[in-house]
């Protein structure tokens, strides 16, 4: 999987572009600048937006080449972002200690699905945002990015489970037309996520 990921984002243009997503932005800009996480960062795109609105900004992902085109776009954008080639395995910090976690299209293994969801959120502290969009099972019938194995997909009760301790969870299911570089493009079924730990 991960030489899937070198491959892709290896290329001299951006996958999925350098804009933020725009799920992620509309959130994000309503919060008051804190610490936050982007597990799964690819190129850097949201690090970056993020960093440029304050945010002290940690982010992780597995592949070399992801993290090399995300502190390109970083030193671009004059702004600094802490990216660690990691991955959810073996990425550590300290619990309760981020304002805010993102998961833009982190799709993991099924299986692996809801324990790491479960130590993702452990970073964040009390009172803490989690953002989340990602492809639905649904969007097995598109062809406009995304997972092609329908398990990797996310649905609402996975997700509704994943989280359930939240003391707010809102989870939305919907179409969207997405405009993100060349491998997210068209109209896609996509869950969002916005809960308050």
């Amino acid at each position: 999987m991960n030489n899937f990921w070198n491959e892709r984002f290896g290329a001299k243009e951006y996958a999925y572009g350098i804009e933020p997503n725009q799920y992620f932005k509309q959130e994000l800009e309503k919060l008051t600048p804190g610490k936050i996480l982007l597990p799964a960062e690819g190129e850097g795109r949201n690090a970056v937006f993020a960093a440029k609105l304050g945010w002290q900004v940690t982010a992780f992902d597995s592949s070399f080449e992801g993290k090399k085109k995300a502190e390109k776009l970083a030193k671009k954008n004059s702004v600094s972002i802490n990216y660690i080639l990691n991955n959810y395995e073996e990425f550590k910090t300290n619990l309760e200690e981020f304002d805010c976690v993102a998961l833009i299209f982190a799709h993991m293994q099924p299986d692996k699905r809801n324990e790491y969801h479960k130590k993702i959120t452990a970073f964040l502290k009390p009172a803490g945002i989690l953002i989340l969009e990602g492809f639905s099972k649904e969007q097995i019938n598109n062809n406009t990015g995304g997972p092609k194995n329908i398990d990797i997909l996310f649905s609402s009760d996975e997700l509704q489970n994943d989280f359930e301790s939240f003391s707010k969870l809102n989870i939305n299911e919907t179409e969207t037309t997405l405009d993100e570089g060349q491998s997210h493009q068209g109209v896609t079924s996509v869950i969002r996520v916005l809960c308050i730990k």
